[in-house]
C-alpha cells in the first residue's frame, strides 16, 4: 500500500507567523525564568535571608511553573492560544513589577513564587507543544526544537543584561527589566496570534486533505468544558500507563538537573570560586549558545531518528558533564567553557523527543495535557533541586555534592528511558511527521 502524498507546499503558510510569536513569547517568559540566578545573591544580602531562605522563593516560584503545565493546556484547549498567552504575559509583568516594592518574605512568596511562577507556567513549553500539534503536521519536531530553543535564545540575550544592571543598579534593576519585556509582546500577541488554522482559512502546515479529514478536531479546537477537570481526568488516564512514570520520571531528573540546579545555583557556585557575578552570567549565556543549536538539532533529530536513543544519549552527556562540574569551577578556565559547550549542546535538548513520545503514546488530543503533567514532574524536580542545592550549600559549605547527584541521576534516567514506548497500555494514535 502506498504512503499518502504529501500535502504540497509551495507558498508561505501563515503557521510560521504563529510560530514566530510563539517563539518571541517564549524568549521574553525566558527572561522570567532567568532572573532568579542573577538576584538570588543581591537580594539575600540586601534582607540578609540564606541561601536556602531566597532558595525557597525560587522552589515555590519553580514548582507552580510547573504544576501550571497540565492546565495551560487544559486553558489553551478552552480559551485559545492568544487570550491565554496575553493573560501569561501580564501576570509576568504584573508579578515583577511588583516585587520591587516588596520588603517582606511573604511579599516575594505571593509574587515572585505565586503570580510569577503561575504566569510563566502558562507561557512554557506546553506553549510550544499546543503550537507545534495544532498548526503542524509536517516539520512538527523541528518547530519543538526552534520554540524549545527560544528559552536558550533568551538567556542568551537576557543573562548578561540582567548581571550588568543589576552589578549597576542593584538587583531590582532586573526584575523590571524583565516585566517591560513581557508587556510589550502583550500588543504583538492581541496582533499576530491565531488560535486555530481554520481561523484563517487553512489547513495545518503539511496536512492533506485526507489527513484532516483522519484528524481528530478536538486536538487542534477549542473544546467546551472545564478546563481543570480536563487536566486531571487526563492525569487519572496517563497514571494507568507506565510509559507515563517513565517519561514524568526522567523530566523530573531534567528539572533537577537543569533550571532547578545550574539555572539557580550555577553563579553562585562560581561566586563561591572566586568568579565574578558577570562573567558567570556570561558563562550560562554561553551555554545558551550551544543550547540554541543543541535544541533546534533535538527537533530535527527526533523527526528522523528513534526518540529513546536520543534521550538516552542527552541524559548520559548531561551527568558526566554535571559530574565534571565541580572540577572545572576549581580548575583552569578552559575546564569551564569545555563544560559550557557539552551541558549546553543537550541542556533542552531533551524536550522535542520528550513531546514526540508522549504524542506517539497519548495521541494528539490528550498528548499535550499529559505532556502538561510530564512537565509537571519536571518542574517538581527543578524545585527540589533548587531548594536542596540551597540547603547543601548552607550546612557543607558546597555545591560539588548536590552537582555530583545531579549527575548521578541524570546516568539512572539515561536507563529509564530506554524502555518507553515498547509496552503500551494505550492504543497510540498515528504519529505524523
Amino acid at each position: 500500500m502506498s504512503a499518502p502524498a504529501k500535502a504540497p507546499i509551495t507558498k508561505f503558510h501563515y503557521a510560521w507567523v504563529v510560530a514566530g510569536v510563539a517563539f518571541v513569547t517564549l524568549l521574553a517568559a525566558a527572561g522570567a525564568r532567568a532572573t532568579p540566578g542573577v538576584i538570588l545573591l543581591p537580594l539575600g544580602n540586601e534582607f540578609q535571608w540564606s541561601r536556602a531562605t531566597v532558595s525557597s522563593i525560587v522552589s515555590i516560584n519553580i514548582f507552580l511553573y510547573g504544576l501550571m503545565g497540565p492546565f495551560a493546556a487544559a486553558l489553551y484547549q478552552r480559551f485559545g492560544l492568544r487570550r491565554t498567552m496575553m493573560a501569561a504575559m501580564t501576570m509576568l509583568a504584573a508579578g515583577y513589577g511588583l516585587s520591587t516594592v516588596a520588603t517582606h518574605y511573604w511579599q516575594f512568596v505571593v509574587l515572585w513564587g505565586f503570580v510569577v511562577g503561575i504566569g510563566s507556567g502558562m507561557a512554557a513549553a506546553v506553549l510550544g507543544a499546543a503550537v507545534a500539534t495544532r498548526w503542524f503536521t509536517q516539520r512538527r519536531g523541528l518547530v519543538m526544537g526552534l520554540l524549545t530553543a527560544s528559552t536558550a535564545t533568551g538567556q542568551l540575550i537576557f543573562l548578561p543584561s540582567l548581571a550588568t544592571v543589576v552589578t549597576e543598579k542593584g538587583w531590582r534593576g532586573a526584575p523590571l527589566v524583565v516585566a517591560a519585556a513581557a508587556l510589550a509582546v502583550v500588543p504583538l500577541i492581541a496582533w499576530l496570534m491565531r488560535d486555530d488554522p481554520r481561523d484563517v482559512g487553512l489547513r495545518p502546515f503539511g496536512e492533506t486533505p485526507s489527513e484532516g479529514e483522519r484528524e481528530s478536531e478536538s486536538g487542534r479546537s477549542r473544546t467546551a468544558g472545564n478546563p481543570a477537570k480536563r487536566a486531571v481526568d487526563a492525569l487519572l488516564e496517563a497514571v494507568r500507563v507506565r510509559d507515563f512514570w517513565l517519561l514524568a520520571g526522567s523530566f523530573f531528573v531534567c528539572g533537577a538537573s537543569t533550571n532547578g540546579l545550574v539555572g539557580t545555583h550555577l553563579i553562585p557556585a562560581a561566586f563561591d570560586c572566586g568568579i565574578p557575578e558577570v562573567r558567570a552570567a556570561g558563562l550560562l549565556a554561553l551555554m545558551g549558545i550551544f543550547d540554541l543549536f543543541g535544541t533546534t538539532a533535538s527537533g530535527w533529530l527526533s523527526d528522523r531518528f528513534n526518540c529513546r536513543t536520543l534521550l538516552f544519549t542527552y541524559y548520559g552527556l548531561r551527568g558526566l558533564s554535571l559530574i565534571f562540574l565541580p572540577q572545572a569551577l576549581l580548575g583552569p578556565a578552559a575546564g569551564l567553557g569545555v563544560f559550557a559547550v557539552f551541558y549546553g549542546l543537550d541542556w533542552i535538548a531533551t524536550v522535542p523527543p520528550t513531546v514526540r513520545l508522549t504524542s506517539e503514546v497519548f495521541g494528539r488530543e490528550k498528548g499535550p495535557i499529559v505532556f502538561g503533567w510530564v512537565v509537571a514532574a519536571h518542574q517538581v524536580g527543578a524545585a527540589c533541586a533548587a531548594y536542596m542545592a540551597g540547603a547543601t550549600r548552607t550546612s557543607y559549605g558546597s555545591y560539588a555534592p548536590a552537582f555530583i547527584g545531579a549527575g548521578a541521576l541524570c546516568v539512572i534516567a539515561a536507563l529509564i528511558v530506554l524502555p518507553i514506548g515498547k509496552s503500551r497500555l494505550l492504543t497510540p494514535a498515528p504519529a505524523t511527521t
